[in-house]
């Protein structure tokens, strides 16, 4: 096992909360860490028939048997069980003794929020980091090789064919996480639905058109989106809102949280077909965008992320707010680092300089490129890709 990020967040939840609970899709590796990092602990998983009957059937029992607390798996099984939790809590309320797991975002966090608010802190585990990737013996060795491999932790530690991996990760998706989520009845059409999805990765979300090109009714799309964004596969970007005397677009941008899952979803099946792929520039966007939400997720930090587009056209694919200011990051696919990558992001800057006042600090630049060569330069910083961490966390020190 390979040291996650999200370790020291972890360590300092389980010193300050009763419980802490882990969501994230499923094999992005929470079971892993939760048993390496508490290995005292009893470990129980609401998958197992066995174990989810008894706990569902005699909450009070299944819980007298963990005296001094437990690692509780899936525990969106049986929500039940938080209520019971939390009397025992309440009793003894020593930090750390419970450790709660679940891939199914929103069940999970209404379940937690009605029975343990203010008794339990939520961390989220998403698929690797770059940063942790390159933890791996065997890791990829280009960008094109990143982006065909995602971030799934099992692909690296067992050294699995990708393609091959995701084919069974989609089928088993599809089959079990999608019938426990919602009553889809036409599981091909869903299926269809997810690959429609990877087709827009980094785009504007039309729900119109979405709907219209699956064969679906709008309000279905929505409903259908929500399970995405519940099981951790998608996630939304929001439009960056402030008074700056433009139309700025409203609708937010779909994103995939790995792009090996949707370039497998795109028919992509080895890396070389990415050099070319009419989506280079999509998915490298998604790559970039999904790093910098996974960096900051890891520290604990989940707001401030924005994209900037307005009505004619100028755009920055994300806009970053920290207590210093703005931030405006540009993911160019081009391997070349030339003046013209920067020509986006100057645009929009130049807007912020005609709507605040002539004091006022204007926002930093970076672009986040295909190329290998940092460079300073007066419009602002230009990124290799293999250091997007740097990005996430603007005028923080390594």
């Amino acid at each position: 096992m390979i040291r996650r990020d999200l370790f020291p967040e972890l360590a300092r939840a389980a010193l300050q909360s009763p419980a802490v609970t882990l969501t994230g899709p499923r094999q992005s590796g929470k079971t892993t860490l939760c048993r390496a990092f508490f290995p005292e602990h009893p470990y129980r998983t609401l998958e197992a028939p066995d174990h989810r009957a008894f706990a569902a059937e005699d909450p009070r029992a299944f819980l007298a048997q963990f005296p001094e607390g437990a690692v509780i798996d899936e525990v969106q099984r049986v929500p039940e069980l938080l209520s019971w939790l939390q009397g025992i809590i309440d009793a003894d309320p020593a930090p750390g003794r419970w450790i709660l797991t679940g891939s199914q975002n929103l069940g999970l966090l209404e379940s937690v929020s009605q029975s343990l608010a203010g008794r339990t802190e939520v961390l989220h585990l998403l698929p690797l980091t770059w940063q942790e990737v390159q933890r791996f013996d065997r890791h990829p060795a280009s960008l094109e090789e990143a982006m065909f491999c995602g971030g799934y932790p099992r692909i690296f530690d067992r050294e699995l064919d990708p393609s091959r991996w995701l084919r069974s990760y989609v089928a088993t998706y599809v089959e079990r996480d999608v019938r426990t989520v919602a009553n889809v009845g036409d599981l091909t059409l869903f299926q269809r639905f997810v690959e429609l999805c990877a087709g827009r990765t980094a785009q504007l979300l039309n729900y119109s058109s979405l709907a219209s090109d699956c064969g679906i009714s709008q309000p279905t799309a929505r409903a259908w989106l929500s399970i995405l964004e519940t099981t951790f596969i998608t996630f939304r970007l929001t439009a960056f809102h402030a008074n700056l005397g433009k139309r700025l677009v409203k609708m937010p941008k779909l994103y995939f949280h790995d792009t090996g899952l949707a370039c497998w979803l795109l028919g992509i099946r080895e890396p070389g077909q990415l050099r070319s792929h009419p989506l280079r520039g999509p998915i490298f966007e998604t790559w970039v965008i999904s790093e910098i939400v996974r960096n900051r997720m890891n520290q604990g930090e989940t707001r401030g992320l924005s994209f900037y587009r307005d009505h004619n056209g100028a755009e920055a694919d994300l806009v970053i707010e920290t207590p210093r200011g703005l931030t405006l990051v540009e993911a160019k696919a081009a391997a070349t680092p030339t003046s013209a990558l920067f020509r986006g992001a100057e645009r929009v800057r130049r807007h912020f300089a005609d709507a605040t006042r002539p004091d006022a600090p204007l926002p930093e630049v970076a672009v986040v490129y295909g190329g290998s060569e940092f460079q300073a330069r007066s419009a602002g910083s230009l990124v290799p890709w293999e250091r997007v961490r740097e990005v996430a966390f603007p005028g923080k020190e390594e």
